[in-house]
């Protein structure tokens, strides 16, 4: 269940979003807080599991990760045992940046992220291994035209 929010704590997500290296002194700052009460906010918001960390945005490119593969997944197998086994196995390679269980045609997708086609046919051989899939397939993305853009809080929480 969602936890309620103020104007205060949305204004404080979407500060942390676009910039999340600020000091809790500036977040109180530019929120109108005292540090001792943008402290308890932030606590709230963590212990809620709204606030999931603070991490650095990082251009895959510039360390030369340029490939970016949207991996589309269908299995016969739906039991808890197997989607549990294969789960831990995808969580455990280090090209994968997102993991989704999906409806329709395919069950899962997985967003990796490797150096060039190479590094991909080396994650895609792990990904395979050991596992009875029905059908996989990658998509290339070309260009990042918007990516790991902040949620909108205060324009969806009305």
């Amino acid at each position: 269940m969602a936890i309620q929010t103020d104007q205060l704590d949305n204004q404080l997500l979407e500060l942390l979003q676009r910039e999340g290296g600020l000091s809790q002194r500036e977040l109180a700052t530019r929120v109108g807080l005292s540090q001792n009460a943008c402290w308890r906010r932030l606590k709230r918001l963590e212990e809620a599991g709204v606030l999931k960390g603070r991490r650095a945005n990082i251009d895959p490119a510039a360390l030369g990760l340029g490939l970016t593969v949207f991996v589309m997944i269908r299995t016969r197998h739906h039991a808890s045992d197997w989607a549990r086994t294969f789960r831990t196995h995808v969580e455990a390679l280090p090209e994968v940046v997102d993991f989704h269980r999906i409806g329709g045609h395919w069950d899962y997708m997985i967003k990796a992220v490797c150096a060039d086609m190479a590094g991909y046919d080396r994650f895609y051989q792990a990904l395979i291994q050991g596992f009875d899939i029905e059908a996989v397939t990658g998509h290339f993305a070309m260009e990042a035209i918007l990516e790991n853009r902040p949620l909108a809080i205060r324009s969806v929480l009305r």
